[in-house]
């Protein structure tokens, strides 16, 4: 297991009051511009970025920060968002600017525009982007000195007036500070380099790159409608996304990766593979599931099924809707009615006449399963001998997802989740966390994802229930935990459900990319909602303490990440194919309709192409199909009883003693060996 890869932090410099960040960078002798390691802003000693221009009242130590670090990526990329909106309003002057932050990998900005943009605009836009970051235009930092100045100077500009007199705290946040902050009101005006004249501007907290120029690399990828903050009661937008880097050898490679990825993309492989589909006449986010992908769900589920059983888990069922009051108890339908869907209001009972002679009541889909295991706790009496109590269900749950952001199977409205809940004491509690976070970081690994770090969330004082201390004993105690495991720990401030803290498990795919998988929360507040108890070794009444938790998030999602990381090549003991038997012609077909019924009775999934096509043509097919054994066989083999191995990399092996070729595949599939066969790897004797 790794960490992701970070730079080493630079070492302070020291800034003389009077003295700007970037003059005391030069000073110290650092790369200011032209390659990777280029220092592009400061961190000061609060924590806040800088921009170069920036200058202390006091002698102050600062952390030079590079481009080719996160933030050192997140300011270039912002600025790249700035020259995008520049250049937006020099080619469509009717276009309103909505937000354009730094993302993953890039940036947006949103744009109110009478219609959408094509390919074509993207690259006129690129263009007039490249001519803007080679005239070396200087970012340049600009205080309003109310907010009536910025009213007027934004009044033909409605969204960033809206952001001016936001009041949610909930403003983007490299436009203006949250309610409360004592930062300016600022703006970043682009310069002309030569006559220092105002060329464009916008509102903006920064920090910003001293010039257009420190943009090496960049690329508009595509656009899409959005809604102003995402909210789909709000205007349409045009989004145009893009990327920027600290080089071109940089940008270069993570285009390459985004072609990959798209090779790789689950939804495409799907297709590819009759793995998965999504009817329209079943909805937005509710998959259905295929024979080949059935087999494949079903191997990951008997397997995690096994390992739970052999770490004392037991399985319960529960149904799939519940009336209301379970949700009001949990405080669901408080916190998290959003992410439900609407109830279904049924058992009334009326006269002839019409009259209501009983009131119905509301069900819900059930979003999660925790409220249920909770009454299967309480069903009776608990002793403290039965503790820890580990209630393991594959539970079907229903979220109301926002059709924008439901994608494929790794955001869907209908998923199945493979959620326990631990019920121990609190003297247990902290053993049991430690147990359960290396039982779900080897169990990822046994499915070949072992590339990990942990995210620690913590409480959202306007989002959470239950006191201060149960809070602070919930997250010191996971943040001991996370930290004794040895994987780096990264905040997440106020990301916690409204119950207790969590830990995340990420994990990076084979493209380096990260995904949240597992979770970990801890819970002092639920068995008070539900007045759980046990009796503890002194007679007296207790209350347990709860564990949440998710292995894989959800089967579908699991799914979806699984097959991206291995391209749509899983592993021989998930693959639906393991074994295909290809003839050189027809008069070798019932050899290895021999041999694969042999591989049969040892309980392989196997099959012989008895088709018309050429064996070029088979061995080619079967490959695009993912099918890791490929047994051919002709003359000479059906005559010496042997076969040749083919492996989709185009190697082989040839003249494989037929017994000894079963007993391979068969160890290979029970030694659960995730890498891809070869002829490198597979060793026979002979071969």
């Amino acid at each position: 297991m790794t960490a992701p890869a970070h730079p080493a932090p630079a070492a302070p410099i020291r800034v003389p009051a009077g003295t700007t960040a970037g003059a005391a960078v030069r000073e110290a002798g650092l790369p200011s511009r032209g390659e990777p390691g280029a220092i592009v802003v400061v961190r000061d000693g609060e924590g806040k970025l800088r921009d170069l221009s920036w200058t202390p009242d006091a002698d102050v130590d600062v952390i030079p920060v590079a481009a080719d670090t996160e933030d050192g990526r997140s300011v270039i990329r912002h600025s790249a968002a700035h020259v995008l909106a520049q250049a937006v309003q020099e080619l469509f002057p009717q276009a309103k600017l909505g937000i354009g932050p730094p993302i993953t990998d890039g940036f947006y900005y949103d744009f109110d525009v009478p219609e959408a943009f094509t390919p074509e605009d993207l690259e006129k836009l690129e263009k007039r982007m490249q001519k803007i970051v080679k005239d070396g235009q200087l970012f340049s930092r600009r205080v309003y000195e109310s907010k009536d100045q910025a009213r007027a100077e934004l009044a033909n500009e409605p969204y960033k007036l809206e952001l001016v007199d936001d009041k949610s705290g909930d403003a983007d946040i490299m436009e203006v500070a949250p309610p409360g902050s004592n930062e300016d009101l600022t703006a970043y005006d682009n310069l002309n380099p030569r006559t220092r004249e105002r060329v464009w501007g916008d509102l903006c907290r920064g920090p910003h790159i001293p010039t257009t120029k420190y943009i090496p690399a960049f690329k508009l990828t595509r656009s899409s409608a959005a809604y102003w903050r995402g909210d789909q009661n709000n205007a349409s937008l045009q989004r145009i996304y893009g990327t920027a880097w600290e080089s071109q050898e940089a940008l270069d490679r993570h285009l390459e990766l985004l072609e990959e990825a798209q090779r790789r993309d689950h939804r495409k492989l799907g297709v590819e593979l009759d793995l998965f589909s999504f009817p329209d006449e079943l909805g937005s986010g509710l998959p259905v599931f295929h024979p080949k992908g059935g087999i494949i769900r079903r191997e990951l589920e008997d397997y995690s099924r096994r390992k739970h059983e052999q770490a004392g888990y037991e399985f319960v069922n529960t149904p799939h809707i519940t009336k209301e009051q379970l949700y009001i108890t949990s405080g669901h339908l408080e916190w998290y009615a959003d992410g439900m869907f609407p109830p279904m209001h049924i058992d009334a009972e009326f006269d002839e006449d019409g009259t209501l002679r009983k009131p119905g009541q509301d069900y819900y889909l059930k979003p999660m399963n925790c409220p249920m295991h909770h009454l299967i706790y309480r069903s009776r009496g608990r002793s403290y001998r039965e503790l820890p109590l580990r209630l393991f269900e594959f539970g079907s749950v229903y979220r109301y997802e926002k059709s924008g952001v439901v994608h494929g199977l790794t955001r869907v409205r209908g998923m199945t989740q493979d959620d326990a809940h631990i019920y121990t004491t609190r003297e247990q509690m902290r053993d049991e966390l430690a147990s359960l976070l290396r039982f779900v970081l080897d169990l990822l690994a046994d499915y070949g994802l072992d590339d990990f770090y942990l995210e620690l969330s913590t409480r959202n004082p306007d989002k959470s229930v239950g006191s201060d201390e149960m809070w602070e004993e919930a997250t010191e105690t996971l943040r001991q935990v996370a930290e004794e495991s040895g994987l780096q720990l990264v905040p997440d401030p106020g990301g916690a459900a409204f119950y207790g803290p969590k830990i995340s498990v990420q994990v990076k795919d084979a493209l380096g990319r990260s995904w949240q998988m597992s979770t970990i929360q801890l819970d002092f507040n639920m068995p008070d909602r539900f007045e759980l108890e046990y009796t503890a070794a002194d007679g007296s009444r207790q209350r347990p303490v709860l564990i949440h938790r998710a292995l894989f998030g959800s089967i579908e999602r699991f799914f979806g990440v699984l097959t991206e990381h291995y391209a749509g090549a899983f592993p021989v003991w998930l693959a639906p194919v393991q074994v295909v038997g290809i003839p050189v012609a027809d008069a070798h077909l019932q050899y290895l309709e021999d041999v694969a019924a042999e591989l049969k009775s040892r309980g392989v999934r196997v099959g012989v192409d008895s088709s018309d096509d050429r064996m070029a043509k088979k061995i080619v097919n079967h490959t695009n199909q993912k099918v890791p054994f490929m047994l051919l066989a002709g003359d000479r083999d059906a005559e010496a009883g042997a076969v040749s191995f083919r492996f989709a990399d185009r190697t082989q092996i040839n003249g494989v003693p037929r017994g000894q070729a079963v007993e391979t595949i068969v160890k290979w599939i029970a030694d659960r060996e995730n890498a891809a066969p070869t002829a490198e790897l597979v060793k026979v004797d002979g071969g």
